[in-house]
């Protein structure tokens, strides 16, 4: 992507989970970068039109976050990317979300600042209070940001990428041809290999990774292939967590079209509507990219 200060792959790489930040707050010129690229996001895919804010963190955050259960870990963010979503927008209103944070995030990376997914549901929470959440709008996830606390931590995304690799799912497990039974080969994706691989080496929710891409003739379809049990998970449900793995599919679908823009791959996000959406019974078709490259 253009406004990126690196490539667009370099910035998924170098991107990780940062916890632990500077006590020095985000530098005046990022803060600035940060709110110009806000006002000037990409449309969602799916049409919908969520909000972000960047706010600068307050005392009580981290208290917050503990009161929601998960997000005790995070240790001196000095901001916070805030989001509001439309209710009722779209049927894909998540995967929008998840879509626009990521870029977000990634181009937060590009300006070597560390960032956090933290997915829940803070529709009530202080930090709904801070974007003043309106009634018809959702808070699905936040996403917290500061200064790297050190050198060290600039370097980790590229080990953590490389050491996390080893631990997703391989290539044939995630991508298959014709068939969603039929393993794709790498030598298959010709020049949508590198794209696919940024979609593999993504974040997920818990690392569960349920993006599935089909190629079919000039399509690349993907599907959410759910985690069996994840959404009876009974803690789920006493914290009111939204549904983190449609989320992830947003994700999938800003690394796969950042990388694919990139290369010069021309194409565009369609919904085949002819298709069965729901070929199993934990597996739902999302989205195709319809290639202009093949």
């Amino acid at each position: 992507m253009k406004n990126f200060n690196i490539s667009a792959t370099e910035v998924i790489k170098k991107r990780f989970s940062c916890r632990d930040y500077s006590l020095e707050p985000v530098d005046s010129e990022k803060q600035e970068k940060l709110q110009a690229y806000l006002r000037n996001l990409p449309p969602a895919p799916f049409g919908s039109t969520p909000r972000f804010d960047l706010l600068a963190a307050t005392e009580g955050d981290s208290k917050s976050l503990r009161g929601l259960g998960t997000y005790g870990f995070i240790k001196n963010p000095s901001a916070f990317i805030l989001g509001a979503m439309p209710t009722g927008e779209s049927i894909y209103d998540l995967e929008d979300y998840g879509y626009l944070m990521e870029m977000i995030i990634l181009y937060a990376t590009s300006l070597e600042l560390g960032t956090c997914w933290l997915g829940g549901t803070f529709t009530k929470s202080k930090f709904a209070k801070k974007i003043k959440l309106a009634k018809n709008e959702t808070m699905p996830a936040i996403t917290s940001m500061g200064e790297y606390r050190d050198a060290n931590q600039k370097r980790r995304g590229w080990t953590s990428k490389t050491a996390g690799s080893a631990r997703r799912l391989p290539w044939e497990k995630y991508f298959s041809n014709i068939m969603l039974d039929t393993p794709l080969f790498h030598n298959e994706a010709r020049k949508y290999a590198t794209a696919l691989e940024m979609v593999r080496i993504g974040p997920s929710a818990s690392n569960k990774q349920p993006c599935r891409v089909l190629k079919y003739k000039n399509f690349w379809r993907f599907y959410m292939q759910r985690t069996p049990g994840y959404r009876e998970d009974i803690i789920k449900k006493v914290l009111r967590l939204c549904d983190l793995q449609r989320l992830d599919m947003g994700i999938a679908m800003s690394h796969f079209e950042l990388t694919a823009k990139e290369l010069g791959l021309k194409g565009k996000w369609v919904v085949e509507d002819d298709l069965n959406k729901n070929p199993s019974a934990l597996t739902e078709y999302i989205v195709s990219w319809e290639s202009q490259d093949f």
